[in-house]
C-alpha cells in the first residue's frame, strides 16, 4: 500500500516581497509514495522531515560521499555496504582512526524502529547521523567543517535548495534530514516468507520445519524475533558473557541489571549480515544456533526467557533446518545496487 507523505511549506515562501527584497520563491518539494510492505504497520514519519524525492536524492548521495569525514576517507556507505543489507562484513568497521569496537549493524525497516544504535542511544534516525560524523574513531569530523565543505561544494548547495528551499542555511540539521529520509526509503520485505505469507510460493519440508521449530518452543525463537519485523525492537542480555565487557544499554541507563544488554537484531537477511552479534563474535549461522542451543551462560544478567527454559538440545537436522527457515527472510533484490 502507498502511502503518500506530503512535505510542508516553508513558513512564508509564498509571501509577498519583503521591504527591498525580491520575493521568495514557494518551494514545493515532489512528495515520496512509500509502498508500505502488507502487514506492516503504518509508519510514523517526522512532521518536520516529510519524505520527498529532492530529499531523498540528497541523503543517498551525502550517505555514499566520504565528504563528511575528516579526510575524505569514510562514508556512511563504507561501514554499510549494499551488498550485506547495508551492514559490514568485518567484524569491527574501520574509520579514520582505527577500529570500532562494535560490529555495523544492517540498515533496513527503520522506520518501525524507536531507536538505534547496539545500545539504543538515540531515539531517531536525524539523531543517529549525527554521531558517526563527528566520533573520533569513525569519521573524525565536526559539523562545522562539514558545513564549510558542503557550501562551497559546487553540487550541494543546489541540492540542498531543491530538497530544503533556497532560503535554509545549509548545516548539520539539513544533512541529517536528507540522510534520515533516504534510510527511512529502505524498506526489505520481499523474500519467499513473504511469498508464502501471501500464498504464492510454499516452503520446502524441511524450510516448513525451521518454520515449526522457529515458531515454538522448541527453538523459541519467535519471543524475541517477532514477525513480520523479526525483531522486538527491545533489548536483552543472551547470555554471551558471564561479565560483559561490553555495558550496551546500561551505558545509557546506568541500570546494573542493563549489563551487556543489546538491541535485537532483526533476522530479515541474516544469509546476508554476518558477522553475527553486537561484537561479530559468530561468523556463521551454524555458531549462533549452537550458542543458543547449548552455548550461552546463566547468569542474574541473562535474559528471564532463556533462563526459564530447558535446554533446546536442537539435533543436527533441526538446526539446519532452521538455517533453510532463515534464509527464506532472505531479500535478494534489496542487495543489489
Amino acid at each position: 500500500m502507498k502511502y503518500w507523505l506530503l512535505p510542508l511549506l516553508l513558513s512564508g515562501a509564498c509571501s509577498g516581497e519583503d521591504k527591498g527584497t525580491s520575493p521568495v520563491s514557494p518551494h514545493n518539494p515532489t512528495p515520496y509514495a512509500l509502498d508500505v510492505p502488507a502487514g506492516f504497520p503504518i509508519p510514523e514519519i517526522p512532521a518536520d522531515n516529510p519524505l520527498t524525492i529532492e530529499g531523498i536524492e540528497l541523503g543517498r548521495l551525502l550517505f555514499a560521499d566520504p565528504i563528511l569525514s575528516v579526510d575524505s576517507t569514510v562514508a556512511c556507505a563504507s561501514c554499510h555496504l549494499r551488498e550485506s543489507a547495508f551492514a559490514d562484513a568485518r567484524r569491527f568497521s574501520k574509520g579514520v582512526n582505527g577500529l570500532t569496537s562494535r560490529n555495523s549493524m544492517p540498515l533496513f525497516n527503520l522506520l518501525w524502529s524507536p531507536s538505534f544504535f547496539w545500545d539504543g542511544r538515540s531515539a531517531s534516525l536525524e539523531d543517529q547521523a549525527i554521531h558517526p560524523v563527528q566520533n573520533p574513531i569513525e569519521m573524525g569530523e565536526d559539523w562545522s567543517t562539514v558545513t564549510a565543505k558542503l557550501t562551497r561544494h559546487p553540487t550541494y548547495p543546489r541540492l540542498f535548495a531543491q530538497a530544503f528551499g533556497a532560503n535554509k542555511p545549509i548545516g548539520q540539521k539539513l544533512a541529517v534530514q536528507a540522510i534520515a529520509q533516504f534510510e527511512r526509503t529502505l524498506v526489505s520485505a520481499d523474500t519467499k516468507y513473504d511469498r508464502w505469507l501471501a500464498g504464492t510460493e510454499e516452503f520446502t519440508p524441511e524450510e516448513e520445519r525451521g518454520f515449526l521449530l522457529f515458531h515454538t518452543e522448541q527453538a523459541d525463537c519467535f519471543h524475541c524475533h517477532v514477525a513480520p519485523l523479526f525483531t522486538d525492537n527491545q533489548f536483552h542480555n543472551n547470555g554471551l558473557d558471564l561479565d560483559p565487557a561490553d555495558p550496551g544499554l546500561a551505558r545509557q541507563t546506568e541500570g546494573r541489571l542493563d549489563r551487556g544488554k543489546f538491541k535485537t537484531p532483526s533476522l530479515r537477511n541474516i544469509e546476508y549480515t554476518a558477522p553475527y552479534m553486537h561484537d561479530g563474535r559468530f561468523q556463521t549461522l551454524q555458531e549462533v544456533i549452537e550458542h543458543y542451543n547449548s552455548g550461552f551462560h546463566r547468569s542474574n544478567l541473562t535474559d528471564p526467557l532463556m533462563l526459564i527454559r530447558p535446554e533446546l538440545n536442537l539435533n543436527l537436522k533441526e538446526k539446519q533446518s532452521l538455517i533453510s527457515f532463515l534464509k527464506t527472510l532472505s531479500d535478494p533484490r534489496f542487495n543489489r545496487p
